[in-house]
């Protein structure tokens, strides 16, 4: 399989539809005909260049996928601490 390149524009403008535009990394990779860690990579780079951080409707998209996986960690390492809490409890009685 070829590896292709990709101009800096055409990276700008995926990361941008992730950003600006509130595309899911997986939606802008298919739209694209890319690799959704491509556009991830992509968005690590160019992070800190003027335009590309998320602003708008694509900030809160954003924001709203970074605390949901937040919030599914964080309930699997309550779950995990319940467990552990509930077994050293049998073996102290």
């Amino acid at each position: 399989m070829a590896v292709r390149k990709h101009s800096r524009e055409f990276k700008i403008s995926a990361v941008k539809l992730v950003y600006e535009q509130g595309y899911s990394f997986g939606k802008a990779a298919k739209s694209l005909g890319v690799d959704a860690s491509s556009i991830r990579g992509w968005a690590k780079i160019f992070a800190a260049e003027t335009g590309v951080n998320p602003t708008g409707d694509g900030a809160v998209a954003a924001e709203m996928r970074r605390l949901r996986a937040e919030n599914t960690r964080l309930t699997i390492e309550r779950d995990i601490l319940k467990k552990a809490a509930a077994f050293f409890a049998k073996d102290h009685l």
